[in-house]
Order: structure tokens, then sequence, then C-alpha cells
């Protein structure tokens, strides 16, 4: 294997033209990799820390667009056990990680890759072989992509961690951001890991990327890429052997990139199953559920409005509706627009049937509401041609809006937000799951509002018709939405959305 972990590689990208923000603790100031923590610094090198984590740190301008894939390794022997990895090098593959990297295998086997990244990490690198399978080319190994430096954290059980550090370890839970240990700060160091693996990435001559990492480096990865800071660190799940999906545009003048998240976390399992979030119990959920495919077969934003689903489009709320059937969901709130409505209902029958399919032992009764609020159809219709012409299947396509449009569209999905997390209040129901059934336009919103984003970053996301999103809230309704997955479509079967296109018709990208 190549190694680049001595690559020297120059930062090439003009100046970046970053938006004005409106000032709020704990948000991300720009697209770029910007990011300010309103936190006051309580010491020199704190400050010293501050200065360079806030600095504006350009991606090179790329001449044709790229799209990179990124996957975390297989579970490893010491995932199994509960033992702190970071950047030790002495867990190798269970029998079950393996597998999982079998199974991405086949869910990338007919991409076209130019290239695979790895980490050195014998996980990670054992992940990558089984997933480049025969191809021909050989993997680059760069030790900018191993785990987070966690010190003496490192081969420790959890349950040691916070027998021996005690504070230090309750601060790596609750602050990871600013948990400081052996005089480092290892999710400040990551982030600036990150920034130097997209330049190495972006600077290769290639169009379709895989890398393959870990947990801790692909969250910052994805974090970096659409300009989020270190406070997101826990809020971008990526398990084992989860894909993840960026997608690099260039600028007509040369600047540094457009950059759309186009899927988060798609795993070989079910992302609704029961389990953890950032290691956590969750007995709080949303579920986001975009709406089948209509009628428009251009996907056009000028017809937006009330349309039918098509034959697939009743497919795919059939798959979503078998796929929600292994959890008991409370309510549905839908968007009033026909497809919508369509979709909610397919979801609630199934539902509803769970005791005869064999899914439940008691009939199941699940609560129906329409929000106007989700309905972003009239948004759009009084919005100039150039704007209602646009495709909305094709990534960042949201960047193109006006300012009346995405104020309109925040404002509308800000109230829809918070019936949302009105419905998650309940406390007479030990696990509350909502499903909200909309347009991806409305979805992205939402998406949006959990991460505290402004409505400059609705063009760092993409939904596809028939996929769902999937936020967690082990703290409550009031604490921080921890996302899933975001696009997933693996559900789909054979009408699943492909994880990456063809490189060779650049003009479809």
């Amino acid at each position: 294997m190549i190694s680049l972990a001595n690559a020297s590689l120059l930062l090439h990208g003009r100046d970046h033209h970053l938006p004005t923000k409106r000032r709020s603790p704990f948000t991300v100031r720009s697209s770029s990799s910007l990011q300010e923590i309103d936190k006051s610094p309580t010491t020199a090198e704190d400050s010293k820390l501050r200065s360079e984590l806030c600095a504006s740190v350009p991606f090179p301008p790329i001449k044709a667009a790229k799209r990179v894939v990124l996957v975390r390794h297989g579970q490893s022997t010491w995932n199994e056990e509960g033992r702190i990895q970071g950047s030790s090098n002495f867990s190798v593959l269970t029998k079950k990680g393996e597998a999982q990297a079998e199974t991405s295998r086949q869910m990338l086997i007919d991409d076209s890759f130019d290239i695979c990244f790895s980490s050195p990490l014998i996980r990670s690198k054992r992940t990558a072989e089984i997933i480049w399978g025969t191809r021909e080319d050989e993997i680059i190994t760069d030790s900018d992509l191993r785990e987070i430096d966690l010190y003496s954290f490192q081969g420790l059980l959890k349950h040691e961690g916070k027998a021996k550090f005690g504070p230090a370890f309750r601060q790596w839970q609750v602050d990871a951001a600013n948990f400081n240990i052996d005089g480092h700060y290892p999710v400040r160091e990551l982030w600036g890991r990150a920034r130097n693996c997209w330049t190495k990435i972006l600077a290769h001559e290639s169009k379709s990327v895989l890398v393959v990492a870990h947990n801790a480096v692909n969250q910052a990865l994805v974090a970096t890429a659409i300009g989020l800071g270190t406070e997101y660190f826990r809020i971008l799940l990526q398990s084992n052997c989860g894909v993840s999906v960026l997608d690099f545009i260039p600028r007509a003048d040369g600047g540094s990139p457009l950059i759309c998240l186009n899927r988060l976390n798609q795993t070989p399992g079910s992302p609704v199953a029961t389990g953890s979030s950032a290691g956590r119990r969750t007995s709080r959920r949303i579920i986001l559920v975009c709406q089948g495919s209509t009628q428009d077969s251009e996907a056009t934003v000028s017809k937006l409005g009330d349309q039918q689903m098509n034959m697939l489009g009743v497919i795919q709320a059939q798959k979503t509706a078998e796929l929600l059937l292994d959890l008991k969901v409370s309510t549905i709130i839908s968007s009033p627009n026909n497809a919508c409505a369509q979709t909610a209902t397919i979801i609630s029958q199934v539902q509803e049937a769970a005791d005869c399919l064999g899914a439940d032992c008691v009939p199941r009764y699940v609560e129906m509401k329409n929000i106007p609020d989700l309905d972003v159809a009239e948004i759009f219709q009084p919005s100039t041609k150039d704007t209602t012409d646009v495709s909305y299947l094709r990534p960042g396509w949201l960047n193109g809006l006006d300012d009346r449009v995405t104020s309109t569209l925040r404002e509308l999905s800000g109230q829809a937000w918070h019936s949302l997390l009105t419905e998650l209040s309940d406390e007479s129901e030990e696990e509350k799951i909502v499903v909200a059934v909309a347009h991806p336009v409305a979805h992205i919103a939402l998406i949006g509002h959990c991460l505290n984003l402004t409505e400059e970053w609705l063009g760092s996301f993409h939904l596809d018709a028939g996929s769902i999103s999937v936020v967690d809230f082990p703290d409550g309704r009031t604490g921080r939405g921890i996302i899933r997955c975001i696009n997933y479509t693996a559900h789909l079967g054979r009408w699943s959305i492909p994880i990456t296109r063809s490189t060779v018709d650049d003009d479809s990208f």
C-alpha cells in the first residue's frame, strides 16, 4: 500500500465568501470551515486554540464534480468488548465486522471508484481491503485518517476510564469539544486533521473517491466539509460500516467548491433498530419520511404542487411502511399535500395491521395529524423562472434560492419543528416515536432546525423521494437531537437510490 503520511500538499483555494449569520451560542458561522463557540477562553493557551479553530480554511478549488464516499470500519474486537480504542492499533475485525464489510462491498460493488484512501490502522485497512475487492488500483493509506488520539484513555474499558479519571472522563462524555487529557484537546486536534485530509483528497485527480476510516474521524470529515465545528461531535452518527456521501461541486469562479451531504450513515442493518445513539439509550425519536415519487417525472420546483404519487411512489411508501413495522409508531404527522397524505396513510394502515402481520400481539392505534406548515409548495410558486425550473434531484440545488424563499421556508419549518418536539413531550408513553411525512425540501429545513443552522445551510443537505432520516433524543425533547441517519434508501431494495453515480457523464452529476 502507498502511504501519504509524509505528503505535503498546499492549499490553493481563494478566500471564501462567507455569509453573515445571526449570533447564537453553538451556531456555526459559515458554510466553509469557519466556526465559533460562544465560550470565553480561560487561559492564554485556550485563547490561542480558539483563534486557530475559528480561522477560515477554504478548500482547494476543483475542476470537475467529485463524490466522496466515507465508510467506517466493521465491528472490531475492542468495539465488542466496550474498550476505548482511540488511535491504538491492537484490535481487529470480528466475524461480524468482516460480514459487515462484505455487505458494504456488495452495496458498492457496481460503483466506479477511481481511488481508495484508508486509515493505516488494522481494523480500517482490513475493511478497505474487503470493500475494494479485486480492483487493481492500490489503496492509499494516510495517517491523518487514523482514529481520534485519546492518549491515556486508550485501551481502557469504559468503566475503568470512569474510575481512573473521574471528572476528565465525565467531561469526555458531556463536553467532548473542550475535553483535555495529557495536555491535548483530542477533538480539536481531530478537526484539524480532518481539514488536512480534505486538502489531500480534493487535490487528487479523481471524480469518485472511497475513504475507509473510523467513527470519530468520519464525523469530523463530514462536519468540516459542511462547515460544522467541534460542538457537533457525536451529533452525526457513524455506525460500523455506515456509509456517508458528500458531493463537491466546482464553482464557476474557481473558488472553494460547493459541498452537499448527500447521505449520512447508511448502515448494513436497519437504521430504526432498537439501540443507542452516541452510546446512550433513547426513548424519543422523530423519523422524517420523504413522500413517494410523484407524477412529475422532471422533479422541478415549479411542479411542487398537490400531486398524486406514481406507481414507484406507492412502492416506496409500502417499503417504508414495512421498515417501520418493527417500531410502534405513536403519531404520524403529515403535510396536507396529496403525495404526503398518501404516504402517511399507507404507513398508518400497515402499523394498524401489525397484529395480523405478526409484528405485534395486539392491534395498534396510530394518531394521524396534518400540519399546513409542512406544505412547502406555495413558497416556491411566486419564484422566478430560473429558480422554479431547477430539479430538486440535483445536489445542492437549494443554494440557488432567493432570500425571500429561504426565509419563508425557515420560518414555516421552524413552526413545524416546534410541533414535532411538542409531540415528543407526552410523558404518558414510555417510548414515543413520531413520524413526519413531507416533501424532501421541508425535511431538509427541519434537519437545519435540529442542528440549529441558519438558512444558508439549506444547500448543504440532500434528500431523495422515499428516503428516511432519523433523529434521536436520548436526553428527551429538550436535549440535542442526534442525527442517526440522513437520506437512508437501502430499505427500498431494487428501487433504492445508488450510493454513487457513474462519473462518465459529468453533466448528469
